[in-house]
Order: structure tokens, then sequence, then C-alpha cells
């Protein structure tokens, strides 16, 4: 009988066997491969030797190898893999807390609050959690914190104390007694072995290739917020407010599956919640090269290009803003509307607020564009935050040109996010003027859901009506993909 890995996907111990021999780089991060000789887990890629195959255990979590005893690999580095989520057969809600917990809200928050959140009690998260996972959600968090700081001490030049916070511990001493224990490394031996000099404040992202990443910029660039984005020829770069700490960062591609991360925060706990953010709005934690292909067997004219992701926002208020000055009108004159709101409503050239607490980093928006002069795109001395909903909800917003019920129902929004910023958008449906076209495009953009085929849009609606093949059951679990390719098309 064949035996399967520890967790609830597809693949057998035979399958990840002939993977691991051929370090074939589509499964890099899909599986781990703990050797049972040395105590150590490595990524399908890892050039050393392959050990022998009584000797080797198969996970899909980095968690679970360090649950069973198991410490990451220094040559291969385990951190550094792209994420996956290809989990079969597990439950949404447990999904959804895997993305909540990702995204660091156990850091700030307790199980019991995360529990609320999801609509579920405390003991069924642990329960969860005990099923697919074998560890506790607390448990589980812990093990991203470290696992994100030795990516830090491998790929920056911060110190050991600033990485300390940055992961989410509260002191360093807290931060070495939990990172020797559970990594069987203390933090000076991992950043002596680190490969290679890096410069200070960049982070590397890896995920898994193809990435469209001109058309990704194309995408951001045609929906630009003056002062807030600011898009050149291989780079991104945003002003951001991560719970409340205000930041900058810059993405440029530096390898066909890695994302060179520049940052800065003014508080440097958020670091991790900036990357998850990152992460989710760049699209880093798919396997486009399945959806693709799947895509083929339905209609081979569905994907034009290839390597297209789901070009995210920062959050679901940002998406619902742009969804709402979106309705019934074109693209030029909804971003149009977009920038006089940030422009009016925004604080302009703040800087990011500096302090003397540990390990913060303190720049000025207008320093940060000021340094990246020379890329293509509009240039500004004055940047921009994107507006809180707190700001929208108590401005005057007669000086927007657009109707009037459009206006009243971007004030309702703006007035039930300040009360209700983390429900799921799916609610929204109570709120007059918002409708099902709004939550999707929110759903696809502010949460990164795949399965949204925007079937309503006119784009995608005169794209599929002579293509009976492609129906949102039939590009189901990836309809918000198929709705980027129409509208590539």
């Amino acid at each position: 009988m064949t035996q399967t890995i520890h967790d609830y996907s597809d693949l057998t111990n035979e399958q990840c066997s002939l993977a691991r021999h051929a370090r074939d780089a589509r499964f890099d991060g899909v599986f781990f491969i703990a050797v049972k000789t040395t105590g150590i887990f490595c990524r399908p890629i890892c050039p050393a030797n392959p050990p022998k195959e009584q000797n080797v255990e198969y996970y899909t979590n980095p968690a679970q190898a360090l649950k069973a005893g198991y410490r990451p690999c220094l040559r291969c580095r385990p951190d550094s893999a792209p994420s996956s989520f290809a989990w079969k057969g597990v439950e949404t809600t447990f999904l959804r807390a895997l993305k909540l917990i990702d995204a660091g809200s156990l850091s700030s928050g307790s199980t019991v609050e995360l529990s609320e959140r999801l609509g579920i009690s405390d003991r069924y998260l642990r329960q969860l959690f005990d099923t697919y996972l074998g560890v506790s959600p607390k448990q589980y968090a812990q093990y991203l914190q470290l696992m994100f700081a030795k990516q830090l001490l491998h790929n920056s030049q911060m110190s050991i104390t600033d990485i300390g916070f940055a992961s989410g511990f509260n002191s360093t001493r807290r931060f070495n007694d939990a990172f020797s224990k559970t990594l069987q490394l203390s933090p000076t031996q991992v950043r002596k072995s680190k490969p290679m000099e890096s410069v200070s404040n960049h982070i590397q992202l890896g995920f898994r290739h193809p990435l469209n990443w001109q058309h990704m910029l194309n995408f951001y660039r045609v929906r630009q917020i003056a002062g807030v984005e600011l898009i050149g020829e291989n780079d991104y770069q945003r002003t951001v407010v991560i719970n409340g700490v205000k930041g900058w960062f810059k993405a440029t591609l530096i390898k066909d599956n890695t994302l060179d991360i520049e940052f800065q925060l003014s508080d440097i706990s958020q670091l991790r919640s900036l990357t998850s953010s990152i992460r989710r709005m760049f699209d880093l934690d798919v396997d486009i090269s399945k959806i693709e292909a799947f895509f083929k067997s339905i209609d081979p004219q569905l994907v034009r290009q290839s390597g297209i992701r789901i070009p995210g926002v920062l959050s679901t208020w940002e998406a619902g803003v742009r969804a709402i000055l979106g309705q019934q009108v074109s693209v030029k004159a909804a971003i149009g509307q977009l920038n006089l709101l940030v422009e009016e409503l925004s604080v302009n050239g703040l800087a990011v607020n500096q302090s003397s607490a540990p390990g913060e980093l303190s720049i000025t928006s207008d320093q940060a564009y000021e340094q990246n002069k020379g890329n293509e795109g509009d240039k500004t001395d004055e940047c921009l935050y994107f507006p809180t909903p707190e700001q929208v909800s108590a401005a005057d917003l007669s000086f927007l040109r657009m109707p009037n019920s459009r206006k009243e129902t971007l004030k309702r929004f703006a007035e039930y996010m300040v009360e209700n910023d983390h429900e799921h958008p799916s609610k929204w449906i109570a709120l007059k003027g918002v409708g099902p076209w709004t939550i999707q495009y929110a759903l696809l953009r502010g949460l990164g859901e795949p399965n949204h085929l925007l079937s309503g849009d006119l784009v995608v609606k005169k794209f599929i009506e002579n293509k009976p093949n492609i129906t949102p059951d039939s590009v189901s679990p990836w309809g918000s993909y198929a709705t980027f390719h129409c509208w590539n098309q």
C-alpha cells in the first residue's frame, strides 16, 4: 500500500522521492524532506547528495518538520522556499486561519480573538490545527516567526536585536531562547553561516516561476495613485500603513523566481505583516503552471500570456473604495476620481514617525521617492498615504465629480468600515449601493480569493459569450485567474 506524506495533499511518498532526486523546482515549497540520520529538513532542490529513502520523511509544512524535532538546512534554507497552499480536502475555515496567522494576527492578538474573527470557537480552532498540522495555532505562529527570523539572518544586515523585534518577539532574550530551542542553532550561528553580504533593509521573497512581472506592472501603472504608488520599468513601490504603522516598500524582480523587497518601517515589529501583505499583493503563493495547464484543457485561447497572477491591493478597504469609484465607469475615469480623493484627504509629505524604540527604522516617503528618481512614471515631490475609513467618513465628498448616489455609497461604506474593517466583504451586500460586482472585485483584489470569474463584467462577458466551455463552474476553483486572462485578450 502506498504511504502518503504527512499532510492532506495528493502527493505520495513515491512521487516525492522522484521529485527530490530530480531536484524538480516545481515542487519547491510543496513538500520538505526530513533526514532521520542528520536531524535536518531540506527543500526538494537542495544541492546536497540525496539521502537513502529509508532515512527520509516527507512533510508539506515546515511547522510539521520542526514539531518532529528536525532543524532547517543551512544550505538550501527552507525558510526561503515559496509558500504553498496546495492543500486538498481541507476545511475553508482552516485555510483562512492559516492565512490570517501568516499575516501576523497572533503576533498581537489571541487565539480567542482569531476564533471570533473566523466565527468559530477557540476549542474548534485548536482541533482544526491538531487535525491538519499536529500543532497548536500558537505553536504554528511561533514557527512562522522563527523561520522568518532565520530568513532575515541570512538576507539582511539588521542586528539580531532588530530581527527579534521584526519577527514579533517582545524581547531579545525570549527570541534567542525560542530560536535556539526550536531550531537547535543560535541566531549568531546562523548569522555566521550566511553565504553573502546583503544590503540592509532588503529581503528576498521567493515564488514559483513563471511570473509575468511586466503584465503586473502595466496593470498597476494604469491604476496608479500618484504620490502613493510609483511604477518603474522593473519595480513597484508605494507608501503603506500596516496596523497603524507607516512605511514604504519597493519590489524589484531580480530573478525568475525572486523579488527583492526594499523597505522602511517606523516600527520594525510590523515587517512580517508587511511581507505577508506583499506576498498576497503580488500573488506569490500560487503554482501558476498548474492553473494555466488547467485552463488550456478548457479553452486553448484563454491563456494568451503565461505567468498572469492576481495584482492585489493592500487591503479590502482600498479594494472596496476602488470598486465603488469604478462602478459603471471606465478605468481611466475611476482612477481620476481615486486620485482626486487621495489628494484631497491624505496628509501631504508625512514622514514615517521617528523613534528610539528598539528595532525602528525611519525615513520619509518623500526621501524614499527621491532615492528612486530616474524610474519611469509620474514623479511627485509629495508622497501620500491611502486615506482611512475615518478620514472618508468624516469628509465632505462634494469635490468628487460623480453622481451623488455613488458619493453616498462611498460614505456609507466608510462609516461601516470604521467599525467592521475585519468583516468578510460578503457582508457588504447589506449596504445600499454595494452589489455583487463590487464585492467580487474586493474579494479578488483585496483578499486574493482565487475563484471569482467576474461574468457580469463587460469585457469578460464579451470574451466568453461565444465560448460555451468557459463558465464559472468550468474554471472553478481558479475563476479569478480566468477573469484576468479574459481582461488580457
